[in-house]
């Protein structure tokens, strides 16, 4: 049972993998200049840095820059506040890039310049909709035949304002018959919003509202929104695909009744039994599920002369030739649980294929994907549907806070690294949906999140593992010692406790709020740690109590390769998160080649600071 919900998940994962571009083969947009863009009204320009100031106040639309280019910024008025919109045209594009978008702004990039995805400062806002971070836009149609009502993210993914965020943009044009009549809709295959998916294959029926024309085309230019406020975007980067796809017919079989581990221990020998298979590429033509061996082959029919990637998932052991030529061979048993990549030169035109597909067990589900993609044409099956699915599931174990806050001690992943894991974690979900995994190890905050609390299948499915993972647009924070005692303040942070200088006291619950206070004891002095959500401030609250202070002794609030200070007591941290102090002075920022620390002096009075993400 164990083993066959774990290969539904590793199919999940690798089939998420397959999907994904190949990062290599993206296009940089030049942002030297404007010259890959058409003209416009003086609003858009190409600069070398931007600074927003972090604000709670909606309402403020600032953006400051420095001449120069590899950025592009809005920076519209009154008479100057045009769209900006590509020289490149597209029909299928994936689209990736970073943008900061300042407090209360509003701006939206529209795929062929129709369907927009809007750029909104959403962040503090619990829920969203078609108007915030993420949102496909509504249009203006009021005849129930051409309205389009918008499609709302699935989750606020928006970090603050400035703050630099990520967008990744899988977009399918709609398709239009010989004689111009739309046949299919436009689709926004995935959009991710600083990791998190908001988007999953939605289908937009009608161009959004303020389109370039309000029509559908087979191709078109990306378009900016330039009337509604300042936006920033850098390291842009795209591909379009064409309107093609690899396939294979005249499929025929031969089955050999197993168990078989490799191709060489049947291809040779005369099978039980041959024929065609109506579906192509699938198992299923076995008579049996388990215990048996195949050989498929076709004709496979490529469109471009290109580079191809393959792409494999299976669940038995499997061997793909090409022309003769071994584009997979199976080199062990058991080789399912790696998705494995191939790349070959084809010319286009037909070639033949063989699959060699064998089974040796019967505690896996069979299962054959085979996937093509190259520069030019998107990822896609080869194999009929029904050699490809999940045969078994479970629903995931999420825990939630309800009315009070939730704790869980579990392993936690530190940077979703397997070879990087805590195991004296202990995760705290708060009910206004700001979370926190405590390293119970050395005193610290490993990471912080929004959303929802965390999956605990890891830990809880069957006999488990320990771990569970959180759920959102995750933080790690340095997860380093954060006490040391200098005799120079300038002194970079000592990074090691002397032996047992650390001992670790657990955690008690507060009345009143059900929030754990950890308390450890570092080299005599007694710590008391206690960190809390602040819906109003939209922001973790942490105090740290000290007893016993010794002198020289310093709590490193952050460290991090930057750390800048943009307002009074305020700190950006790697342009990732903010540490706000309400006593400004308090703090100490010691710059340095390769990282920066943000130091407090330890004395009586409790250490009170703000993290905002």
């Amino acid at each position: 049972m164990k083993k066959s919900i774990l290969i539904c998940q590793l199919f999940l994962l690798v089939l998420a993998m397959v999907s994904q571009t190949h990062a290599q083969q993206m296009t940089d947009w030049p942002l030297n200049d404007l010259t890959s863009f058409r003209a416009q009204s003086g609003n858009w320009k190409t600069v070398s840095s931007v600074y927003s100031a972090f604000s709670r106040d909606h309402s403020q639309h600032k953006i400051e820059y420095v001449a120069g280019s590899g950025i592009l910024v809005n920076d519209n008025d009154k008479d100057h506040n045009s769209p900006l919109l590509s020289v490149m045209e597209h029909q299928d594009i994936d689209l990736e890039f970073e943008f900061m978008v300042p407090a209360g702004s509003n701006s939206g990039i529209y795929l062929q310049g129709r369907y927009e995805v809007q750029i909104f400062d959403s962040w503090g806002k619990k829920s969203a909709d078609f108007t915030d971070l993420g949102g496909i836009y509504r249009n203006w149609e009021s005849d129930p035949k051409t309205a389009y009502a918008g499609k709302a993210p699935l989750l606020n993914a928006a970090r603050p304002s400035g703050i630099w965020q990520k967008m990744f943009i899988s977009f399918k044009g709609p398709r239009f018959d010989e004689t111009g009549k739309k046949i299919s809709n436009a689709i926004f295959k995935k959009v991710l919003i600083n990791g998190q998916l908001v988007h999953d294959n939605v289908e937009v029926p009608q161009p959004t509202g303020g389109p370039i024309v309000n029509n559908e085309v087979a191709k078109g230019p990306l378009m900016i929104q330039g009337d509604h406020g300042p936006v920033a975007f850098k390291n842009i980067r795209y591909r379009t695909f064409e309107d093609k796809v690899v396939s294979v017919e005249n499929v025929t079989y031969k089955y050999w009744k197993g168990p078989y581990e490799y191709e060489d221990d049947f291809k040779m020998k005369k099978e039980d039994k041959s024929g065609n298979s109506p579906e192509g590429i699938t198992w299923d033509v076995s008579p049996i599920k388990d215990f048996f061996a195949l050989q498929l082959s076709g004709d496979l029919n490529v469109p471009l002369d290109d580079t191809y990637y393959i792409s494999t998932i299976y669940n038995g052991n499997l061997a793909i030739h090409i022309d003769g030529q071994i584009v997979k061979k199976i080199s062990r048993a058991w080789d399912w649980d790696r998705p494995a990549k191939s790349v070959i030169d084809l010319k286009a035109g037909k070639h033949k294929i063989d699959i060699y597909f064998c089974r040796a067990d019967a505690w896996l589900p069979p299962a054959i994907g085979i996937f093509f993609e190259s520069n030019k044409i998107a990822n896609h099956g080869i194999h009929a549907r029904s050699s490809l699915q999940p045969r078994e599931s479970n629903f995931p174990i999420l825990v939630k806070p309800t009315d009070k806050p939730k704790i869980l001690r579990a392993f936690l992943d530190y940077n979703g690294k397997r070879n990087e894991r805590l195991t004296h974690t202990v995760g705290v979900g708060d009910p206004a949906g700001m979370h926190y995994v405590y390293n119970n190890g050395n005193g610290t905050l490993a990471c912080i999140w929004r959303g929802e609390f965390v999956d605990a299948t890891p830990m809880w499915h069957d006999r488990g593992d320990g771990s569970f993972r959180p759920m959102g647009d995750v933080v790690y924070l340095n997860n380093r010692p954060q006490l040391d005692i200098a005799s120079d303040p300038s002194q970079k942070h000592i990074e090691a406790y002397q032996e047992g200088s650390f001992k670790s006291k657990g955690y008690t619950i507060a009345k009143g709020t059900n929030l754990p206070v950890f308390h450890y004891d570092w080299s005599g002095m007694k710590v008391h740690d206690l960190t809390y959500a602040d819906a109003k401030e939209q922001c973790l609250v942490r105090e740290i109590t000290i007893e016993n202070p010794i002198p020289g002794a310093r709590y490193r609030i952050a460290n991090g390769k930057n750390i800048q200070m943009t307002g009074d007591g305020l700190y950006l941290v790697d342009g990732r998160y903010f540490i706000e102090f309400s006593e400004t002075g308090k703090a100490m920022l010691r710059p340095g080649d390769s990282e920066a620390d943000l130091f407090v002096n330890v004395d009586n009075q409790p250490i009170r600071y703000k993290i905002i993400w």
